[in-house]
């Protein structure tokens, strides 16, 4: 059974940071791109950053870029997304997916499996 799960979501303060990790479990993680999205109440589900198998190739939105680092550590089935500089803005339900096919999906369609999301609300 294939099981992603997120952590490190909470309140913070504009300004601060947050690292947000994704354990995976009953898959080879080493197989699947890996990618962070978010969802604001009443929005689309909106790609936030995203990284290949081997590391090789990192992507991240424009909205987040200079300010998120998505990392992945495939001995361990784990990846973290570091959220520094963090705006009101950001706030979100943040959720990681696993993508078997597309190497490096933007699109949330593009992923097979998902966790159940982590709440991060960042207050002006």
């Amino acid at each position: 059974q294939v099981r992603l799960e997120e952590s490190g979501g909470g309140l913070v303060q504009a300004g601060g940071s947050l690292r947000l990790s994704c354990a995976a479990s009953g898959l080879t993680f080493s197989t699947y791109a890996i990618g962070w999205f978010r969802q604001a109440p009443g929005k689309e589900r909106e790609f936030v950053a995203g990284i290949s198998r081997n590391s090789g190739s990192i992507y991240n939105a424009d909205s987040v870029k200079g300010r998120f680092t998505l990392s992945r550590d495939n001995a361990k089935s784990m990846a973290h997304l570091q959220m520094n500089s963090l705006k009101p803005d950001d706030t979100a339900v943040y959720y990681c997916g696993a993508d078997r096919v597309h190497g490096l999906g933007l699109r949330a369609v593009d992923y097979d499996y998902w966790g159940q999301g982590t709440q991060v609300t960042v207050s002006s």
